[in-house]
């Protein structure tokens, strides 16, 4: 069998005999009817749990829209022209509307960046910014201890609008929803207060009504309005063909549940050897990102197995933090440790990886120097023919191949 897959913005192909392949991982069949605009448009139109947008919206008010970063495949562009159309509906003039760009604890966009991910018209008529950890307001602090820590600009809003796109998270469940308020637009220390609790077993990828990370994000809305949001469901070929909007918890939970019946795929079993991907730019810009296709596919592969990562990472780590615990670790055994008694935003995804690789060994096809993956325990090749030879060779010549080409969106669920 031939296989083509994303890689940076081209592709790595490969084969791999028929009688190895146990399965390859692609979305379920669910039913839709509209995509792309005119399904944004349909949601907005019929939102869940509050009023029209333009029904919400006063003329004079400061709107602050908040949506993702270059790291997330969010359609801004596709999305936010729609969004105007309902904010000029309620009388919103462009100069009391600003576009922000959720950073979290990712590094700032350069203008090109941010007039590629609104589109030309957008950037020249709204203010577009990123979010910024100094400018940011103390306004409380939720059960769970994280300090609510959010950017001025949209602390001081009248409206806030939540932009992004729903796909799995590997602790806090789903993406989407209120995660564009935390950690989106919250300083480092309440990201890092949150994501301390990574570490519960109930933290974890479609997990949602007892996650502990979760609820600590969803309960900064006590603290920060959330007047209205719009998620969407991206298919494999990046298309909407699901938008949900209106409230943050009711619409956000209408996403996730269509992105169950979309993406959660099950298996008849685990893999000898699994092959993931998070698809290509701008999923596998950097390790830090492509860390997700890594988690997702430690759910296929037998204990002892092999991941082959096939991720261009052509930023190396990708994060400051997550390099510094690369860098010092003298063991994937000290990763691990350390991080449930010192707990370290960037950290906690050298742990993650840690922990998979406890499970099976990496193999990983990228551009990132040798010593860099080694450095992380990870075994490096140029080719994805020389990794799955050595792969073969280890596994031996009847190894079953499972193959996750949307290694980040898709979660396998072995058949009981």
């Amino acid at each position: 069998m031939h296989f083509k897959y994303g890689y940076g913005k081209g592709y790595k192909e490969f084969d791999i005999k028929d009688e190895n392949v146990m399965a390859e991982l692609s979305q379920n069949s669910v039913g839709y009817e509209l995509t792309g605009t005119d399904e944004v448009r349909r949601a907005l139109g019929d939102p869940i749990g509050t009023p029209r947008l333009s029904e919400i919206v006063k003329p004079g008010e400061k709107v602050v829209i908040v949506t993702s970063d270059i790291t997330r495949p969010m359609p801004t562009k596709t999305v936010l022209p729609t969004v105007m159309e309902e904010l000029e509906a309620a009388g919103a003039e462009y100069k009391d509307i600003t576009v922000v760009f959720a950073l979290g604890s990712h590094r700032k966009h350069s203008e090109d960046e941010k007039r590629y991910l609104v589109g030309d018209e957008i950037y020249e008529k709204v203010t577009c910014i990123d979010s910024d950890v100094k400018r940011c307001r103390m306004l409380g602090t939720t059960s769970r201890g994280t300090p609510v820590e959010i950017f001025d600009i949209v602390a001081d809003a009248d409206r806030i609008i939540c932009l992004g796109n729903i796909e799995y998270h590997y602790f806090a469940g789903y993406s989407g929803g209120a995660k564009a308020i935390m950690p989106g637009v919250s300083t480092r220390g309440a990201i890092q207060a949150n994501h301390s609790a990574m570490v519960m077993d109930a933290a974890r990828a479609g997990a949602l009504d007892d996650n502990p990370v979760r609820l600590d994000i969803e309960e900064v809305a006590r603290f920060v309005k959330i007047d209205f949001i719009l998620n969407v469901v991206l298919d494999e070929g990046k298309n909407i063909i699901k938008a949900a909007a209106g409230h943050y918890l009711h619409a956000h939970r209408e996403g996730c549940r269509f992105l169950d019946g979309l993406y959660k795929i099950n298996i008849p079993g685990r893999a000898d050897i699994v092959i993931t991907t998070p698809g290509g730019f701008p999923k596998d810009i950097n390790l830090y990102q492509a860390q997700k296709a890594l988690d997702n596919a430690k759910h296929a592969v037998r204990d002892g197995g092999i991941i082959i990562l096939l991720a261009s990472c052509t930023e190396g780590y990708g994060e400051a933090v997550f390099e510094r615990w690369i860098r010092e670790a003298s063991s994937m055994d000290e990763l691990v440790t350390k991080i449930k008694s010192n707990f370290e935003l960037g950290g906690h995804k050298a742990a993650a990886i840690a922990l998979v690789e406890k499970k099976a060994r990496v193999f990983i096809v990228s551009d990132m120097a040798r010593e860099m993956s080694e450095k992380l325990y990870m075994e490096p090749f140029d080719s994805m023919e020389e990794a799955l030879d050595k792969a073969f060779e280890a596994m031996g010549p009847d190894a079953r191949v499972l193959l996750m080409p949307h290694g980040g969106s898709t979660l396998p669920v072995v058949n009981k």
